[in-house]
């Protein structure tokens, strides 16, 4: 269709239509009303049918001009509105910054990875979206995402056309509700022994190892709850159902937001965060402020949550 439609002949009927006669379209347009009449034509062969009928001594739509007339409505208006921002200066225009989120990220740490480029000068209006790593990056691939934060860094071929930056990596710890921390008698770990846990769904990384931690050091516990969403893991870890673990990074965000309690610090068990972009050149300022934090900061050390 789009082979076929002249959106010159479109506007003009567009004008025609909204002016309600050929002679007031044509001197708005600067065309005769025999240019403008036979132009007119020319799209109603287009579409297939008429698409003004003569009344009195002006034109009504018919049936089939309303639906074009509503569809050129949209269009022209759009192209008005994007001329209107190209009359704004480039570097005063918001940036588009779209962004795939890992699930199995913790929302507090999408947040602090994002605050780089949300404090540029420029605006920037941000899209997230979450989900598994490969489906984020297959968007990625298709240019629908501009930048995908994941804790699960994926082997990318040489060729892939996909480019990995290291964000940061920070301890685990493991929180439970008041009633629940008030229940764990003995020392950190061994009084985990037995009790509730609560895991990612979705593969993080920091689970596996955490098991494995749990095996070395001779504890059992019980998996109570997969959960595909970060922050409804705390919801229930909030409300007692088990012990669950988060970054170190964000213990004090955490205790606060949900009202739980630090059981201990795993430092073994690190959950690395990174950004994966299309190419090795970035060209968009927003991205590339996001992917700074990795050079400037490669080590997010526990004890900053104290700062």
């Amino acid at each position: 269709m789009l082979n076929r439609l002249n959106f010159r002949h479109l506007y003009h009927f567009w004008v025609v239509a909204r002016e309600g006669s050929m002679a007031r379209a044509g001197q708005i347009l600067e065309l005769t009303p025999q240019t403008l009449s036979s132009q007119v034509a020319a799209l109603e062969s287009e579409m297939g049918g008429l698409l003004f009928r003569r009344e009195g001594r002006g034109l009504r739509l018919t049936d089939l001009g309303l639906r074009v007339q509503s569809h050129a409505d949209e269009i022209f208006e759009a192209a008005e509105a994007l001329e209107q921002a190209m009359e704004v200066p480039l570097e005063s225009r918001p940036m588009r910054l779209a962004v795939g989120v890992s699930a199995s990220i913790h929302k507090l740490i999408a947040w602090r990875l994002l605050e780089p480029a949300l404090q540029l000068e420029r605006e920037v209006n941000v899209v997230c979206e979450t989900g598994r790593t490969r489906y984020l990056l297959s968007d990625l691939g298709k240019r629908h995402l501009d930048v995908v934060l994941t804790d699960h860094p994926p082997v990318l071929a040489h060729d892939s056309g996909f480019r990995l930056h290291e964000l940061g990596s920070s301890s685990m710890m493991l929180f439970a509700a008041p009633q629940l921390a008030n229940t764990l008698k003995g020392p950190f770990p061994a009084n985990l022994e037995g009790q509730p846990f609560l895991v990612n769904a979705v593969d993080a990384p920091h689970v596996s190892q955490l098991m494995q931690w749990f095996n070395d050091q001779g504890i059992r516990v019980s998996v109570r709850g997969q959960v595909d969403d970060s922050a409804l893991i705390k919801v229930f870890g909030h409300h007692g159902m088990g012990v669950f673990a988060a970054p170190a990074m964000i213990a004090d965000e955490v205790c606060r937001q949900y009202e739980v309690e630090c059981l201990g610090e795993v430092e073994a068990v690190q959950d690395r965060l990174f950004a994966v972009t299309r190419s090795s050149r970035i060209h968009n300022p927003a991205v590339e402020a996001i992917c700074a934090r990795g050079t400037q900061d490669h080590q997010i050390k526990s004890d900053e949550r104290d700062e």
